[in-house]
């Protein structure tokens, strides 16, 4: 096994055992309750699956500022910086269940019908309560923030934090909105999207166990840019993976997002390059694109080189955003966050 096998591994295993107590903390601060209907729908993509990515790096960061061996034995009691306990495990909770807010709204505006490989919420139970279920968890993420027994000063900045992450991420699906009709999108724009929609969460997920915990201003600060590197190249890294993994392993119809014609840095810098992209695909055909028809469109991204400049522009924020945890004691669980933001644009589904 390779130094690199062996940490993909150890990042990998690290994560699921997280997965594993996260899993079971949601079980716990979002029961389900009356009516059934409504918080069963409410549970639906949390019971679907899902990589707890997020609630993973609020875990280790928390480890790494507090200099703990991994995987500690009570995250509900989980020691300060100055000698309280915190439940930790209600502040990674929120985190996810904030995600799942994203993504059945998202599913909702998109018309999708899978997500994570079953029925999106709207499908599977109908609009209206898709709708709730989405309000219902962007609420109940705050009552659980609250629940951490943080210090009041800490627990509103946490609160705090969390309010201004879901507003940008409204706004950066506005602006993902905005994008669909014009044809005169800059990938300095792009950049700004995926920063709001998507790396502004992975932000809240390495900066709010630093509020919670007692850090200084300037460790929150540079735990909030390590996520929002982070964040940025997991979704460019989204991009990548949605033209070159199979269906099946994707959840999801390949190469979907070029279909919709939407833009991601791939096409935009295939664009500035001169490639026809809304001619690469007979837009807007989901349910009748074949994988040759993807695999002609990719072999012409590729030769464009915009498959590599996405990776390049994907790598380049990890190392910047490794570089940011130089303010936490050099420990494992440190070590595990660095090769956790390599995981992310090295996965392949």
């Amino acid at each position: 096994m390779t130094e690199d096998d062996r940490r993909a591994r150890a990042v990998t295993e690290a994560v699921a055992e997280r997965r594993d107590l996260v899993n079971a903390a949601i079980d716990e601060d979002l029961p389900l309750a009356h009516p059934e209907r409504l918080y069963e729908a409410s549970r639906y993509l949390l019971e679907a699956g899902g990589k707890r990515l997020r609630p993973a790096v609020v875990l280790l960061v928390a480890e790494a500022l507090s200099d703990v061996e991994p995987l500690s034995e009570d995250y509900r009691r989980f020691p300060t910086l100055s000698g309280e306990e915190i439940d930790l495990l209600k502040a990674a909770v929120s985190i996810e269940v904030i995600q799942s807010f994203t993504l059945i709204h998202d599913d909702i505006m998109d018309d999708d019908d899978l997500r994570r490989g079953v029925p999106a919420v709207h499908r599977a139970y109908d609009l209206e309560t898709a709708i709730l279920a989405g309000d219902t968890l962007y609420s109940k993420a705050f009552e659980i923030m609250l629940g951490t027994g943080a210090p009041p000063e800490r627990a509103i900045k946490a609160i705090e934090a969390l309010a201004t992450t879901c507003t940008k991420i409204c706004e950066g699906q506005a602006l993902d909105v905005s994008f669909e009709g014009r044809e005169d999108v800059g990938i300095s724009e792009y950049m700004e999207m995926i920063e709001l929609k998507t790396a502004v969460l992975y932000g809240a997920a390495a900066s709010v166990p630093g509020i919670v915990l007692g850090a200084d201003d300037e460790t929150v600060s540079a735990l909030c840019g390590y996520g929002l590197d982070v964040g940025r190249a997991f979704q460019i890294q989204d991009d990548v993976l949605d033209l070159t993994v199979a269906s099946d392993r994707l959840g999801k119809q390949r190469g979907s997002d070029l279909v919709e014609g939407k833009r991601t840095l791939i096409t935009l810098h295939a664009t500035d390059q001169g490639v026809d992209v809304d001619g690469l695909v007979d837009a807007g055909s989901v349910e009748t694109v074949t994988e040759a028809d993807i695999d002609r469109a990719v072999a012409e991204l590729e030769a464009a080189g915009s498959i590599d400049f996405a990776r390049e522009r994907a790598s380049s924020l990890v190392e910047r955003g490794k570089a940011r945890l130089e303010v936490v004691p050099e420990n494992e669980p440190r070590d595990l966050l660095c090769d956790l933001a390599d995981y992310l644009i090295e996965r392949g589904y």
